[in-house]
């Protein structure tokens, strides 16, 4: 068992959650530019765009547990444990 396979699971997660948000944002708002999270914040919506920005996890953690990548997934659950922590404090 390495301990840094964890670490990396859990950036990987915390990566994918920011693609995931941009992608979003990008895809299905009318805001283009990251100044405009800013103006996300203001209408309370931050953590709802982040919570949906955290479903490609369910797919990185699908294809790790299928390359028996056991600890790099538990850092992905640990992410989306850390970032739901988040999006509650936003």
């Amino acid at each position: 068992m390495r301990k840094i396979d964890l670490l990396i699971g859990l950036v990987i997660g915390i990566v994918t959650t920011i693609i995931g948000t941009i992608l979003f944002l990008l895809l299905f708002t009318n805001f283009t530019k990251i100044e405009d999270i800013a103006i996300i914040r203001q209408e309370g919506i931050l953590g709802k765009v982040i919570t949906l920005g955290a479903i490609l996890n369910i797919l990185v953690f699908y294809i790790l547990l299928k390359n028996n990548k056991e600890l790099m997934a538990r850092g992905v659950v640990l992410a989306t444990i850390i970032l739901a922590i988040l999006t509650v404090i936003l």
